[in-house]
């Protein structure tokens, strides 16, 4: 079960039925997998404030995850956790990057499933081994390589 949340009306001003683009990242990466993951969408302030008091870091990113506490017994799909996206962050980067806002926020919700299932980029090997993982759900929702640089083409 995914469940999408909209705080700032931007994400739906800049991405036609975003609500969709969202749920079809969020189910594709977690494949076989079952659980349910909170998508909130928000503006850079709210992502600037839960950046400082859970890593203390003041200022905001792009996407935070945060995995749910285990809940034994639980029946039904388990809550596996939330992810959250700061809007300006990711206009500025999908800007920078080349990339459509719909391309760029269905990679950042794959990355942040995939941080919910789990994996995470710590080190080189566990980063070329989840960039692998995301280039390969990305690719199977025609989503180009978020990795490859401009001269790589």
């Amino acid at each position: 079960m995914i469940e999408v949340e909209i705080e700032a009306e931007d994400w739906t001003d800049a991405i036609e039925d975003v609500e969709a683009v969202v749920e079809r990242a969020a189910v594709a990466a977690l494949g076989s997998q079952t659980g349910a993951v909170v998508v909130l969408l928000t503006d850079d302030e709210t992502v600037r404030d839960l950046n400082d008091r859970f890593r203390g870091k003041d200022k905001p990113t792009n996407v935070l995850s945060f995995p749910a506490a285990e809940m034994p017994g639980v029946v039904g799909a388990a809550p596996l956790g939330d992810i959250v996206l700061a809007y300006g962050v990711c206009a500025r980067e999908a800007g920078e990057q080349s990339k459509t806002l719909a391309s760029h926020l269905t990679h950042l919700v794959v990355h942040g499933v995939l941080h919910l299932l789990g994996r995470d980029h710590e080190d080189d090997a566990e980063a070329e081994e989840m960039e692998g993982e995301e280039r390969a759900i990305l690719a199977s929702l025609g989503v180009e390589d978020p990795y490859m640089l401009p001269n790589d083409c």
